[in-house]
């Protein structure tokens, strides 16, 4: 494992133990009326969120045994996260189902970065907005992204 990858393994396991139960516990209004900035219930950012720890397992894997620089679907820029979320209507997803699967996708992605081949580090996919963003880079802003979408769904939580 690469050590300086450590701090994201262990924030995205203490996000997954941290928050499973308080998602369990909320109720069908605030999972499903409550609504962000983006018009996003807690359901769809959560289906945001398992549809961005699918894709991002997908390109470390893909950029440690593809051509560099790697062209790879980017599902998060142009409009096509919401047509990720529509097209697999999470509005309408059981909840514990949901729950699970972001749960899972985010352990296993936790332990797909634990395998990083160090010498992949700098491979590079460009995104639709064709910015070059190296494995490392990506790796590095899983977190923060993850986190980012936990704090919109404590401020949903908080509204009243």
């Amino acid at each position: 494992m690469i050590k300086e990858f450590e701090p994201e393994i262990q924030g995205i396991l203490a996000s997954v133990d941290e928050w499973e139960d308080k998602l369990t516990h909320l109720s069908g209004e605030v999972i499903s009326e409550r609504k962000n900035s983006q018009n996003r219930t807690i359901k769809q950012i959560v289906g945001h969120m398992i549809d961005s720890a699918s894709n991002n397992t997908h390109r470390i894997v893909h950029l440690q045994y593809q051509p560099n620089p790697l062209i790879y679907p980017d599902y998060a820029n142009l409009g096509n996260n919401d047509k990720w979320i529509a097209i697999q209507n999470y509005q309408d997803e059981k909840w514990p189902v949901l729950i699970q699967l972001w749960k899972y996708a985010n352990i296993h992605i936790a332990h797909v970065i634990q395998q990083v081949n160090p010498e992949k580090l700098e491979h590079e996919w460009i995104s639709a907005v064709n910015e070059r963003i190296t494995l490392k880079a990506m790796i590095m802003n899983y977190l923060p992204h993850l986190k980012l979408h936990l704090g919109e769904i404590e401020e949903l939580i908080n509204k009243a």
